[in-house]
């Protein structure tokens, strides 16, 4: 299981999806080292020697993004087993994404976004509104040559960090518990996902994904957690409920966070 640097506290009540930048100090290094002990090694370990942790758009060369990811935590190794982040590089001027390096998607298909621009990124999510419409504007960020991140988070039934759609079925909801032994099947999935550039005037950023997962028993420990969540996920609309998969979690999840709220 992987360092939660997340808390439920600091989730944004009513919940909407948004893009929520947040500038960060250059300095900030952005990775973390990937322990070769762990799940999420094993994970990314089989999707790369499988060939599938890698698209890129027809002659892009991704050695200078390479270079900046090891400009900022050193490293000999691959980026896939390198870093507990997942990677891809967004270009300012086309705003597409030239290259992807990702081996545990969360329930979305690389291969199908490779070229695509942020905008059609986000068509499938539900409730895009603003994250279309603000597309520009996030590219014009990322590709600033400023640092920024967001985080984004879910609760699911699956302790597997790759859930590629078509590698992994989705994990069914235990819909035969209640309470807390349904709760104790359930893990906080959540994402810190930040932008750095690609050398000076690049006009290219590189975009980090790092998966975190704890048991959502666990998570919810901190003062406060249980209410920020029981109002997050009772604010949901039914389409954002059915693009995470949460609408039949949702009745269970929210009558076991308001014994504990």
């Amino acid at each position: 299981m992987s360092r939660m640097d997340f808390s439920l506290v600091d989730i944004a009540v009513p919940f909407r999806m948004q893009p929520g930048l947040r500038r960060l100090d250059a300095s900030d290094p952005q990775l973390t080292r990937l322990d070769e002990t762990s799940a999420l090694y094993r994970e990314k370990r089989a999707v790369m020697d499988a060939g599938q942790s890698r698209q890129a758009v027809p002659g892009f060369d991704p050695s200078a993004a390479i270079a900046a990811m090891r400009e900022r935590l050193p490293s000999d190794l691959p980026p896939e087993l390198a870093y507990e982040q997942d990677f891809a590089v967004l270009d300012g001027d086309s705003g597409t994404l030239e290259w992807l390096c990702v081996c545990v998607p969360s329930h979305w298909a690389p291969e199908d976004k490779i070229g695509l621009d942020v905008a059609a990124v986000h068509a499938p999510v539900a409730d895009n509104k603003l994250l279309v419409s603000a597309s520009a504007h996030l590219v014009n960020l990322a590709t600033s040559g400023e640092c920024w991140e967001r985080f984004v988070w879910t609760v699911t039934p699956s302790g597997r960090y790759d859930q590629h759609p078509r590698r992994h079925a989705r994990e069914p909801w235990p819909a035969h518990l209640r309470g807390g032994e349904f709760a104790n099947r359930c893990w906080l999935r959540a994402e810190r996902q930040t932008f750095f550039p690609v050398g000076a005037g690049a006009r290219q950023s590189v975009f980090t994904i790092r998966v975190m997962l704890q048991p959502l028993a666990q998570a919810i420990a901190a003062p406060g957690a249980a209410r920020k969540l029981h109002d997050a996920l009772s604010t949901m609309s039914d389409p954002v409920l059915a693009y995470k998969g949460l609408a039949p979690a949702r009745d269970p999840l929210l009558g076991w966070l308001a014994e504990r709220a």
